[in-house]
């Protein structure tokens, strides 16, 4: 049996991720893949590249989202596309990470690639931050299904594993397996614990185990609060609360 562990959607919430990577370290698994999302809207960006960048040297799968070519090369209109004018709090936000960051750690930002691939036995899996060739076209729960059909049919791959939605989901379609960890530091499902999930594949029998890690968000959303961005207010609400707040 093979275990990987997943985690997406840190947003800058270095907190979290050290919550959930104690809760993850303790079940062992042969693999970590993180989907994506790493440094906007939460106020420890460096901490939290720094970090995935730890876990990338021993071995992890690392793959770049939306927001994270918004912070290293201020493409907005690439990372927002659903967006015919990207609205100021993404931008001054996206300006600040960018800053906070420095050339290093944005050239890091930059080389990550869009999609990785494993394959264990007969089984390929996708990581990959929101669907199939996107970094931006997510699997929603509400997705019109047909919509889901078109997305995954463009891999070969049996298991898919996304973020973006930062709501925790796993599907099983019969020709293809959706995961999704939900957000480990920006949750928007209504519970402000750090969300990941525990794959395991051994031959054709899969199993996903969703899991929850209890973190202390007050420092996180005080320290939002006080960092005083547009939309800061906001984001401190979402992080304590679980709920996207805009």
């Amino acid at each position: 049996m093979t275990r990987i562990a997943l985690l997406s959607d840190i947003h800058g919430n270095v907190v979290a991720l050290d919550a959930a990577l104690a809760d993850v370290r303790r079940e062992a698994p042969d693999l970590i893949a993180l989907l994506g999302d790493y440094v906007l809207n939460g106020p420890r960006p460096c901490e939290t590249v720094d970090r995935v960048r730890e876990l990338e040297a021993e071995g992890a799968i690392v793959v770049q989202g939306n927001t994270d070519v918004a912070a290293a090369d201020l493409d907005l209109a690439a990372a927002f596309p659903w967006f015919d004018e990207v609205p100021h709090v993404n931008v001054v936000a996206a300006e600040w990470v960018h800053e906070a960051l420095g050339e290093e750690r944005l050239d890091w930002l930059r080389r990550l690639p869009a999609e990785r691939r494993v394959t264990v036995g007969d089984t390929m899996i996708l990581f990959t931050h929101a669907s199939p060739g996107s970094q931006t076209q997510g699997l929603a729960v509400d997705l019109d299904a047909a919509a889901v059909v078109e997305r995954l049919a463009r891999t070969d791959a049996r298991i898919v594993c996304v973020g973006h939605t930062h709501v925790a989901d796993v599907r099983d379609l019969g020709w293809k397996q959706v995961v999704n960890p939900g957000s480990c530091g920006y949750a928007f499902d209504g519970d402000a614990g750090a969300s990941w999930a525990m794959l395991d594949v051994d031959g054709d029998d899969v199993q996903v185990t969703l899991r929850r890690t209890v973190y202390d968000t007050r420092p996180v959303s005080d320290e939002l609060s006080e960092r005083g961005l547009a939309g800061d207010v906001y984001r401190a609400a979402t992080v304590r609360t679980g709920r996207f707040v805009r």
